[in-house]
């Protein structure tokens, strides 16, 4: 046989195998066969479970701190004013968590964000265990607390501290 007959062989076997796709079965878009959803053998329906916060307690705050330093700081830094590490490097710098935006904004946002991403900022939620998504947006609560504190929380305890 002739080596030139060789391509032409196997590119003749290739094609042999592929037929006319032309005709599939299918359900047009919107109709009734279309609508019905069934699910794969051996898997599990998934349903957004309405998200409630944990309550708030001290080990709730440690651990979100101590998250907090590992995940966000190199970004945030410690204070959350947006001037960590990185963006001492060169990158551009995240909001601070100090304007009256974040500080408005409910807890749920900072667990959003935290899970989902925000403008460069990618999702953690690979990396970061939806209880310690909540820990770190509690940590947060405190960071803003502890720059910006409620007037009577600070004249009580000026009180407190004269007797």
């Amino acid at each position: 046989m002739n080596n030139a007959f060789i391509p032409l062989l196997v590119v003749v076997a290739l094609l042999s195998g592929c037929d006319d796709m032309t005709e599939q079965p299918k359900a047009a878009a919107y109709s009734p066969e279309a609508q019905i959803v069934v699910p794969a053998q051996d898997t599990v329906a998934w349903e957004a479970a309405p998200v409630v916060p944990p309550p708030v307690t001290l080990a709730l705050l440690q651990r979100g701190q101590q998250r907090f330093r590992i995940y966000c700081t190199p970004c945030h830094s410690e204070l959350g004013d947006g001037h960590g590490m990185i963006v001492q490097r060169g990158f551009s710098p995240p909001p601070s968590y100090h304007i009256d935006r974040l500080r408005s904004a409910p807890t749920q946002h900072f667990y959003d964000v935290i899970t989902h991403g925000y403008g460069v900022m990618y999702s953690f939620a690979g990396r970061v265990a939806p209880e310690d998504r909540w820990a770190i947006a509690a940590y947060i609560r405190a960071l803003q607390l502890s720059q910006h504190p409620p007037v009577d929380a600070v004249a009580s305890a000026l009180a407190q501290a004269s007797r």
